[in-house]
């Protein structure tokens, strides 16, 4: 009894552990997607000899600000900013391709957005959000109509004043009007969204100039829809943007690109959304890397992609 019985202990499974993926981009985005691994969430290590995961396949397309996610059927998505201003042919487009693997993709697509403002100057950082409610996926976005914002405009935003918009899918073919989203009152770019229990917070990128900010601030709600209230101080220093987010034991984790010379990687740790720890002197990441988002995932997956080759 007494054998049977250790071996039952020493036979059942360990419990797994995540690790976590971090995606990104270099230069101007016209290389690609590149992955970083971690098992800490502190220390990342490129995949592929820092080579791209995945290179543009429309000619022409940069594949800037790559945002990864995946839905309750498995399927992970990949949304990425494909130009700075409206597309060669006049459209409003972002990227978009599916892999049920990390290896095998789905053909890139431009996904036409806006398409009823013939004066929307851009889409930037695409990202989205699952809306279990709807059962649907919520798209999400840095636009500037002009016309449409009443904060003032400095020199230094070129012409900007964004805020963000969205739009619905069920399928990634099909997308419902997009409405205005978010409006803080001034220009702001990069929002990403996580759900922490039943509340729902934003970090964006503050990207007023004049007086300058560059900094991240955060928004809440109790929906994936919004409304977002209750706009923050900023909660790091100037020079920012990029910002994802990762939940590490009972804490959250904000990375952020620092894009100024020297650029780098900077973190923030926080418990409660409201106190935040600098955790910059405890991470290290790939020479070069350029914001993208960092999602868990389980020890066999990080096992595959640490093998593959490209």
């Amino acid at each position: 009894m007494f054998r049977v019985a250790l071996f039952l202990l020493v036979t059942l499974p360990l419990t797994a552990k995540d690790w976590y993926l971090f995606t990104s981009f270099r230069g101007n985005g016209e290389t690609g997607l590149y992955l970083a691994l971690s098992e800490d969430g502190a220390h990342w290590t490129t995949l592929n000899n820092d080579r791209p995961w995945l290179k543009p396949g429309v000619n022409g397309m940069l594949m800037r600000d790559p945002w990864l996610g995946r839905g309750p059927d498995g399927v992970w998505h990949l949304l990425w900013t494909c130009s700075w201003t409206r597309a060669n042919n006049g459209g409003l487009v972002i990227g978009h391709a599916s892999s049920a693997d990390l290896l095998s993709w789905t053909e890139q697509r431009e996904i036409p957005v806006l398409r009823d403002a013939a004066a929307a100057m851009n889409a930037w950082a695409p990202e989205a959000l699952w809306d279990e409610a709807n059962r649907e996926w919520i798209i999400f976005w840095a636009t500037t109509i002009p016309g449409t914002t009443t904060s003032s405009k400095v020199p230094g935003d070129k012409g900007y004043d964004h805020r963000i918009y969205a739009a619905r899918t069920k399928d990634w073919q099909t997308l419902s009007e997009a409405k205005l989203w978010f409006d803080p009152g001034f220009n702001c770019i990069d929002s990403t969204v996580v759900q922490d229990g039943r509340r729902w917070v934003m970090i964006f990128k503050d990207e007023r100039s004049s007086p300058l900010e560059k900094r991240l601030r955060l928004a809440f709600s109790e929906s994936p829809g919004g409304p977002w209230t209750g706009v923050s101080e900023p909660v790091s220093g100037d020079w920012v943007e990029g910002p994802t987010s990762l939940r590490i034991g009972t804490a959250w984790w904000i990375y952020f690109d620092h894009y100024r010379q020297p650029q780098h990687y900077g973190a923030l740790k926080t418990a409660d959304w409201r106190n935040f720890e600098d955790m910059t002197d405890r991470i290290s990441f790939p020479p070069g890397q350029r914001h993208g988002t960092a999602v868990a995932i389980d020890e066999n997956l990080a096992q595959i992609l640490q093998r593959q080759k490209r």
